[in-house]
């Protein structure tokens, strides 16, 4: 439930805004250059007589209307937006009068380069970078075959910053690639990690209860013939505990036989696991901590199967605890309403607004309990109030002998 910081300025700007600024900025560093700056005998680069006539100006302003064409529709079609930048580096060079492309017209098509490699599939990016490189191929090809002069070091310079432009973004979309998987491996282990903790629960629910059967049929073995009503009695407890049990086993046996097996029998509880008993106890816990929890109890109490009793404890737990973590605030509410089908879970707090709730931290705590409501075919929901705070809902469905 850790609040979303705004993102900086640079990072809210889109990448055809950064190939825009990169073009403005190289195109106004070569007008810039072919003035006498303060401390200079003379420019550094003469004027051509083309620049400032009214053609020349006309293709400057073509040059810059066809790339920033190109800008806006790189992030939609890639290759034909990466074109129209790379003849408006063409075109704006020609009022230039020099041999070659210069570094500075080139400058928003190696953003584009970098952004094409950092987010397109690999054929994408390397039929990018070979237009890169084609371009200042054919454009001194053309002023060879014109007899005109060309400068193939400048050239260089400008295919060598293409290719470390390609590069930077190729490692980019390696890099997060690598995150996502990682994500998702993260992820596959918290689940497998949560269902092995429900069946450390499930084990110890259904040893508690062949403890209870076979204690109840010996009894009853022992008093059938002098009490028959006691071994009446005894059997029928038998009954009830077999049928609950098998109920728990048949709804969550299937979802867990894929869990890999794991070495939990040495780390597996031994006391009696938690239920809705134990939320008044916990909440007493969480207040002496100081955050008050405000408990609400809802319809008829009833018994309920084990591991959904223990579920809902869970999730209760992780919810509060998620609260006490990342809230920022005082005090929430707890309310579970026992219904005849079901069982529903509330847990509300007015902290902090824009929180996205625990699963961003390291725990995956709505994580496990999404996992938790799925394996018992509920309802799970975790969302950010529209006026603050936070709400973790979860509906339980009860099993028709239970009720």
């Amino acid at each position: 439930m850790s609040a979303t910081p705004a993102p900086s300025l640079l990072k809210r700007l889109s990448p055809a805004a950064w190939m825009a600024l990169a073009w403005c900025a190289g195109s106004a560093l070569s007008l810039l250059f072919r003035f006498r700056l303060p401390g200079e005998s003379q420019p550094s680069v003469w004027p051509s007589v083309l620049l400032f006539r009214w053609d020349g100006l006309l293709t400057l302003a073509a040059a810059t209307a066809v790339t920033l064409v190109g800008c806006v529709r790189l992030e939609r079609r890639p290759l034909p937006a990466l074109a129209l930048l790379l003849a408006g580096s063409a075109l704006g060079s020609t009022p230039l009068s020099v041999a070659e492309i210069p570094l500075l017209q080139f400058l928003a098509v190696d953003v584009a380069l970098y952004c094409v490699a950092a987010s397109r599939p690999r054929r994408t990016a390397a039929a990018a970078l070979a237009m890169a490189l084609a371009t200042p191929a054919a454009y001194l090809t053309v002023r060879l075959l014109s007899g005109w002069p060309v400068g193939t070091s400048a050239e260089l310079t400008v295919a060598l910053t293409a290719v470390i432009a390609w590069l930077l973004g190729r490692a980019t979309h390696e890099s997060r690639a690598h995150a996502a998987q990682l994500r998702a491996q993260a992820a596959a282990q918290a689940v497998t990690a949560e269902r092995l903790r429900i069946a450390r629960e499930l084990h110890d629910m259904v040893a508690h209860t062949i403890g209870i059967v076979a204690l109840q049929a010996g009894a009853a073995r022992r008093v059938i013939d002098t009490r028959p009503e006691l071994a009446r009695d005894a059997l029928g407890a038998v009954e009830t505990a077999s049928r609950e049990t098998l109920s728990g086993l048949r709804r969550m046996l299937g979802a867990l036989r894929g869990s890999a097996p794991g070495e939990v029998s040495a780390t597996a509880p031994l006391g009696p696991s938690p239920g809705l008993a134990d939320v008044n106890r916990l909440a007493a816990r969480t207040t002496a901590a100081g955050v008050r929890v405000h408990v609400r109890w809802l319809g008829a109490p009833r018994p309920l199967p084990p591991e959904v009793d223990v579920s809902a404890y869970r999730i209760i737990q992780e919810a509060v605890t998620n609260v006490v973590r990342h809230a920022g605030t005082d005090s929430c509410q707890v309310t579970v309403e026992r219904r005849g089908k079901e069982l529903r879970i509330e847990v509300l707090d007015e902290g902090r607004p824009g929180r996205t709730g625990g699963s961003r931290g390291s725990g995956y705590g709505l994580l496990g309990m999404r996992e938790r409501v799925s394996l018992l075919h509920g309802e799970f929901s975790a969302r950010p109030c529209p006026g603050g705070g936070f709400r973790v809902a979860a509906r339980l469905p009860v099993p028709e002998a239970v009720r």
